[in-house]
């Protein structure tokens, strides 16, 4: 079912998507481990954050958690898209997962992916795959990690709004830190609690989650 889904959001987007439909592949030399990233001196993960700086003439800084709300983004949304079709989620391992530089920003899959069910399932999968580059990204290029984390809130909250309807709140609140709290719902939508970093860069406009569009809290009456 979640397969699926994904080739029908890929061809919706001519085909640019920034996981393999089916998650599994036999890479080639196109594809590079993700455990590159956490090589020290974290040559590979600069790269990145570097070409994402230069792309959008932005600090290191604003390069890295804009980088991040790119490889978050994917690397969650297979996990709230199968929480809410059927409650399958699907795990790729660090040692199995792969990615590549693509049209989507990056594109990730594995060479095996094993399925497990429920939110903390999803919380074990943050912890061991998004942790330790969230504590890298953070480390590196001085940013703050709960900024990184408001991203992969956000990617849990979006595809169900937008892709398969599904209750993201409470998602967010079974998974539990460093996500809970990060997000907050409004109308049909919702509005992050922290910033990715993208109103920073001149001329552009919020995007419509960014925490600076929130309205105020109401005061009490007296």
């Amino acid at each position: 079912m979640l397969t699926e889904t994904l080739q029908r959001v890929a061809d919706a987007r001519g085909g640019v998507l920034g996981v393999e439909p089916r998650l599994v592949i036999e890479p080639d030399g196109s594809w590079t481990p993700v455990t590159e990233l956490l090589r020290e001196p974290y040559a590979t993960l600069l790269g990145l954050i570097d070409e994402t700086a230069a792309r959008w003439n932005a600090p290191r800084h604003v390069g890295a958690a804009l980088f991040w709300k790119t490889y978050g983004y994917w690397h969650t949304m297979p996990m709230a898209l199968g929480w809410a079709l059927d409650g399958r989620v699907p795990i790729m391992r660090p040692a199995d997962t792969y990615f590549k530089v693509s049209d989507a920003g990056v594109t990730i899959a594995a060479t095996r992916v094993s399925w497990s069910e429920g939110a903390a399932a999803i919380r074990e999968a943050l912890a061991e795959s998004q942790a330790p580059l969230v504590r890298a990204v953070g480390a590196i290029a001085k940013v703050g990690e709960r900024t990184l984390w408001g991203s992969t809130a956000e990617a849990l909250a979006h595809p169900l709004t937008s892709i398969v309807p599904g209750d993201y709140m409470r998602l967010l609140k079974e998974i539990g830190p460093p996500v809970d709290g990060l997000i907050e719902p409004a109308g049909d939508g919702y509005f992050r609690r922290t910033c990715c970093l993208w109103i920073t860069l001149p001329d552009v406009e919020p995007c419509g989650s960014c925490c600076v569009l929130r309205p105020p809290p109401r005061r009490p009456a007296a």
